[in-house]
């Protein structure tokens, strides 16, 4: 059965669109920005600080699903600039010490906000 995943832990979406979808173990996470969830603002940093909110953020999402990022399958990874590609796998590095989930990433020409970085992820929590 579907159900609709919501925190507080995680920004709101800025859209008609849930924060997260699970469905028979699967979650999909929406998209997400480097936002604070507690301020709802864009955090200041370099791009390895902003992914590192990115991941926060989805891990704040799967949590409330009841898994965890090692449940993270694939993260489709945003960037407005692909020069930043090396940087953001500091935070990756960071963040998956072991098995990290399958990735894919592209450079777009604007993402919402004027963000830098965003990511969407699916997990399978078991």
């Amino acid at each position: 059965m579907r159900r609709t995943i919501t925190t507080d832990l995680a920004p709101k979406a800025i859209g008609p669109y849930s924060q997260g979808v699970e469905n028979d173990g699967w979650v999909w996470v929406s998209m997400q920005l480097p936002i604070d969830p507690e301020t709802g603002m864009m955090i200041d940093g370099d791009i390895a600080l902003k992914a590192a909110q990115v991941i926060e953020n989805i891990e704040s999402i799967v949590k409330e699903a009841g898994g965890e990022l090692s449940d993270i399958a694939k993260i489709t990874l945003y960037l407005a600039d692909m020069d930043d590609f090396a940087d953001v796998n500091r935070a990756f590095e960071r963040y998956f010490t072991s098995a990290p989930p399958a990735r894919a990433a592209l450079e777009v020409s604007k993402l919402p906000l004027g963000a830098k970085v965003a990511m969407d992820a699916v997990a399978k929590i078991d």
